[in-house]
């Protein structure tokens, strides 16, 4: 096979369908363009869950003289000094537990008006309002439940709470958000392929006469199919190509710059430049490879010898 016959080949087929052409490109551009942010959103959900999942703590909170009326669980008064250096002592025997903090009422007030202060029920709230509570650091922070199986119900202890669950709902959304791109993306790529197996087929009926005499002449299919395989693998290369650079731009306006996120977001660890480079030879590899295969198919009972 002449490589220059081939090469010829493929510049007269873009020229003719240049409309086409730029159509593939585009639809390949935008699908590869969500697969590779669907990637990288999954991604960073992954880092930010294993950054603030080795944060968070369980927090135990005590009973105190004012949920013996409004909460069952503290129906015998509020927490006595011995409860207390019990819980901290099974706390502390806990294979599963780091570190123990115990926070007194009167700390926990003022964290309360650092965060709060500004608001109107702020001024209402006394120290001995605020409830005492243990603030739990495990090794594991998965085996929440073995500590909540441990203590929940027990004389003085008014609930066990895993702050986890408050980052549960934005973990939630963000995988929504990374579902519905992936819907979006298998939509654009359903399109692309339409594209290209019409522009294959409007391809190989404008240049029928050519493969007819190829035909005569004894030429192979696969001879024959090359130039129409190679046009779309290239312009699936160029989509490919947009697909990276348009990661990359968005990775820099973002999160460094323009929007500025990791300056605005300084507590949320954002994924490095090493994960969205990583993910471009993918996205270009299934944009080189992708049309070559639709074409092949379509090619394949439109131009047997």
């Amino acid at each position: 096979m002449r490589a220059q016959f081939v090469l010829s080949e493929i510049g007269v087929g873009l020229r003719r369908n240049l409309t086409m052409t730029f159509a593939v490109i585009v639809s390949v551009a935008l699908s590869l363009a969500l697969f590779g942010g669907a990637l990288l959103m999954r991604e960073q959900v992954s880092t930010m869950k294993d950054f603030w999942y080795d944060k968070v703590n369980v927090s135990i909170f005590l009973c105190n003289k004012n949920d013996a009326a409004t909460s069952p669980k503290c129906a015998k008064g509020a927490v006595t000094a011995q409860q207390k250096q019990q819980i901290e002592a099974d706390l502390k025997k806990m294979d599963v537990v780091d570190t123990v903090h115990r926070e007194s009422a009167e700390e926990a007030y003022k964290h309360y008006r650092e965060q709060y202060g500004d608001t109107p029920i702020a001024s209402t709230i006394t120290p001995d309002q605020m409830q005492e509570s243990f603030r739990v650091k495990l090794d594991d922070p998965e085996k929440y439940k073995v500590v909540a199986t441990a203590f929940a119900g027990r004389d003085g202890v008014q609930s066990v709470q895993d702050q986890r669950n408050i980052l549960e709902n934005l973990f939630s959304l963000m995988n929504g958000m990374n579902v519905a791109a992936l819907f979006v993306m298998a939509l654009m790529l359903v399109i692309a392929l339409m594209l290209i197996v019409n522009t294959v087929r409007v391809s190989a009926f404008s240049r029928r006469r050519e493969t007819g005499i190829m035909r005569l002449v004894g030429a192979s299919s696969f001879y024959i199919q090359m130039p129409f395989i190679m046009e779309a693998a290239f312009a699936g290369l160029l989509g490919g190509l947009v697909a990276s650079a348009m990661l990359l731009v968005g990775r820099y306006f973002l999160i460094d710059h323009g929007l500025a996120l990791s300056e605005k977001m300084q507590l949320v660890n954002f994924i490095g430049w090493d994960a969205v480079v990583t993910k471009l030879p993918l996205v270009i590899a299934i944009g080189l490879l992708m049309p070559a295969m639709a074409a092949f198919i379509a090619l394949r009972k439109y131009l047997k010898v």
